[in-house]
């Protein structure tokens, strides 16, 4: 079973930057965030395939920046110009596939989960 292990995330003002990290312990395909704000649903914010094809939640487009490093089984966010929306808890999240990722029950059947990290914006 591969595991996630997520790290970063803390308290910014608005206009603040972020950076969050997730570790896997062997390859898999498709690496992401979710975040979930208080007892909303859980929601897809961005994906990344290990062939380099990124995907972003329209709200998060041109702040939020997803890179990965192959070799080292590592993803990473890197969030700038927080808003006090993007408070959550931000869920690493990984799968064979990174399809449907923004439906609103994708978080149902992704297979796997990092511990998840809170990111707390003050307006």
């Amino acid at each position: 079973q591969v595991r996630l292990e997520e790290s970063g995330g803390g308290s910014v003002h608005s206009g603040g930057s972020l950076k969050l990290s997730c570790t896997a312990s062997a390859y898999i395909y498709c690496m992401g965030w979710f975040r979930q704000a208080g007892e909303k649903e859980r929601e897809g914010v961005a994906t990344i395939g290990q062939d380099g094809k990124i995907t972003y939640r329209e709200s998060v487009k041109g702040r939020f920046t997803i890179s990965r490093d192959n070799a080292k089984y590592t993803m990473y966010l890197q969030m700038n110009d927080l808003k006090p929306e993007d408070t959550a808890m931000y869920y690493c999240a990984a799968d064979s596939s990174c399809g449907s990722w923004y439906a609103p029950d994708r978080y149902t059947y992704t297979r796997l989960w990092g511990q998840g990290a809170q990111v707390t914006v003050a307006s």
